[in-house]
Parts: structure tokens; sequence; C-alpha cells
């Protein structure tokens, strides 16, 4: 018997959302230099964000664990060969090919942050170290574009395999599923003030610059 449960808590979903705006707003104006103080609030929102997430990843509720979604190879591939199949693998939180999808994703985040704040902050040093700093940095960004659109495509397919509204389910934090435990708390405070901090330290910086 099918019920809808909580899977994803608001904290979970606000990154997610506020991580997709920075971003996109941050690639967007990565290239003009008269919205350079829009980059820089964005790029620092989305460091902020990243750092939230890898904490949030000890801390956070069952499905927003890293330990929750830690996949071997082997994994991965029996759950991909299973979408071949009429019933494929189903889980409650992230799959297999997702997770792997999010550690990537956090991977090139992070290099884009790191990378990004030691250009503005020039901690490369010779104009050698600055060049390989920004190729990186620009690098990581169009790998992490890419990135994306394969986790679009990837959240489409297993939506339609699946028959569930997985971009739906990431607004609402709900899934509607015939196993697996609901989380109890969504933690709707920490998630109100990730989203008012975020929101304030943005117009906030926007303003003094």
């Amino acid at each position: 018997m099918q019920h809808t449960q909580l899977v994803w808590d608001f904290p979970t979903r606000a990154f997610h959302w506020l991580l997709v705006l920075s971003f996109t707003g941050a690639y967007i104006s990565g290239d003009s230099e008269r919205y350079r103080d829009i980059h820089l609030a964005l790029g620092y929102l989305f460091a902020g964000l990243l750092l939230f997430r890898l904490i949030w990843g000890f801390m956070g509720t069952h499905y927003a664990r890293f330990s929750e979604f830690i996949y071997t190879p082997k994994q991965v591939v029996l759950y991909l060969r299973s979408l071949l199949n009429p019933q494929p693998i189903h889980y409650v939180g992230h799959n297999p090919a997702g997770a792997w999808m999010i550690f990537i994703l956090l991977a090139l985040g992070i290099t884009i942050a790191l990378s990004g704040i030691s250009l503005y902050w020039e901690l490369g040093g010779e104009s050698v170290a600055e060049d390989f700093l920004e190729e990186l940095h620009e690098f990581a960004a169009n790998a992490m574009l890419a990135a994306v659109f394969i986790h679009i495509a990837g959240v489409v397919v297993s939506s339609v395999l699946h028959k569930e509204n997985l971009p739906r389910s990431m607004v609402t934090g709900l899934k509607t599923l015939s196993e697996g435990k609901p989380i109890e708390h969504s933690y709707p405070i920490v998630g109100a003030l990730l989203v008012l901090v975020s929101v304030g330290f943005v117009i906030g910086y926007l303003m003094i610059s």
C-alpha cells in the first residue's frame, strides 16, 4: 500500500534550489565586467551553500546524509541495467547513479569556489599560477554545466521509469512510496534561515560594493 511520505527535509530542498539559482546567475554574469559584483556575490553564496551542504551531509536527516547514498561502482552498474527492465530497482532516497552525480557536482562546485576565491584574492601569486587558476575555474564551471544537463536528463528518465515526479518531490519533500521510512522532522527553521541569510547576503553585498 502506497503512502505519501516526507523524504527531503526543508534545508536540503532550500540548498538545492538556492544552488541552482546561484550557479546559474554566476555562470551567466561571469564573462561581463559590468556584472562583476553580481558574479562575486553569487560566487560567495555558491561557496557558502556548498559549505552548508558538506555540514548537512553529516548532521542532516536520514536521506540527506552522505552515509545514506554511498554506492559502489557495481551498484551503479546494476541500477543502470535495471532501468532496461519493466520494474527497475527503486530507492527511497538518491539512487546510485544520482548519488554519484551529486558527489561529482559537489567536487566540481568546490573546485569552482576555491579557484574563484583564489583568483579574486590573488592567492596564486605569479601570473602563471593565476592563468592556471583562471583556466581551472572556467573548465570546472563548464564541466559543472555539462554535469547539470546530464543530471536533469537522469531526473527526467527516472521520473518516467519510476512513475514519480522527482522535481516536485524536491519542492514539497514528499514521495509516494510503498516502502521506506519517512523522516520525522523537516527542520523548517534551519531551511528558512538558510534562505534568509542567502538573500540577505546577496542584497547586502551588492549594496556595499
